[in-house]
């Protein structure tokens, strides 16, 4: 009996040590060990920073300042099959981009039938406005007629935009700016709005602003239009702070982020009791709702 259950008890023990030794080299061929991260980690998403990589801080003059105008020549020829370039060009499915910069956007042309969302848009087309376009044309115009997606890489949009300005146009570059020791670095990719998520997000607004065109002020303006008007006037007539009445420039993406993310930074003695929104995304959700907003 004993002899009975020693030789049981050895066939178990090898049992175990067979399926030990087992699953010891299926971890160590399948990488079963989750510290061990699969490499390459799948598809990138664009837009997102992978863990570990350090954020890129140049300011887009720095680009424009070390543009190639021969590979914008080059990477122009994506635009060609839509865009005319020469003086005097026929406009096609979009239209003739002689001069382009320093025009107003989404006007002139030759009587280009421009969208709405473009056509509407106030403002010219400066660095800062043709790189957002460049950037995601979506983004910049809800509703743009522009199928293209855009140029993700900064120094091919700066290369784009050199060669542009080439072309009848010869606005002079912007200044790099001097980065300061110890500043905060300037965002790495530009945070690109969502209209639907900023109409729900809009709704902690609604109890000042109205947003439909014509709407009553009240507590606050009726922002249907605001994008690219001047800030802190007209709006029928509303009764502005003075600091903000005297700030003087256009309600654009970097004002509203500006102006959303602290009201009282934004404009001292403000009469906006709005702490402001701090999620970057959020944010942009909203400034892209309010484009729509007509």
């Amino acid at each position: 009996m004993e002899d009975r259950f020693n030789t049981i008890a050895g066939w178990t023990l090898g049992a175990g040590i067979v399926a030990l030794g087992l699953a010891s080299i299926s971890g160590h061929y399948f990488r079963a060990d989750k510290e061990n991260r699969p490499n390459p980690m799948g598809h990138e998403i664009e837009g997102v920073v992978q863990e570990g990589a350090v954020a890129d801080a140049t300011p887009f003059e720095a680009y424009l300042a070390k543009a190639d105008m021969a590979k914008g020549e080059a990477t122009f020829k994506k635009c060609a099959a839509c865009h005319t370039v020469a003086q005097g060009g026929a406009n096609g499915i979009g239209p003739n981009l002689y001069g382009v910069l320093g025009e107003g956007i989404g006007q002139g042309r030759g009587g280009y039938a421009f969208s709405s969302g473009l056509s509407g848009k106030g403002g010219k087309w400066d660095w800062t406005s043709m790189n957002s376009w460049l950037t995601s044309p979506s983004a910049f115009a809800a509703g743009t007629k522009m199928s293209f997606a855009g140029i993700t890489d900064p120094q091919e949009r700066a290369n784009v935009m050199v060669y542009l300005n080439s072309q009848g146009s010869n606005l002079p570059l912007p200044p790099v700016p001097e980065v300061k020791a110890g500043a905060a670095p300037a965002a790495a990719v530009a945070v690109v709005g969502d209209a639907a998520k900023g109409q729900k997000s809009f709704a902690k607004c609604a109890a000042c602003h109205t947003v439909n065109p014509g709407g009553a002020n009240g507590i606050g303006p009726n922002l249907a239009g605001v994008y690219g008007e001047p800030i802190g006037k007209g709006r029928g007539g509303y009764a502005f702070s003075e600091v903000l009445a005297g700030k003087g420039g256009n309600w654009d993406d970097a004002t509203l982020d500006a102006w959303l993310t602290a009201p009282s930074a934004f404009a001292a003695g403000t009469k906006m009791s709005f702490a402001g929104l701090a999620d970057a995304q959020e944010r942009a959700n909203v400034i892209a709702y309010l484009k729509t907003a007509k």
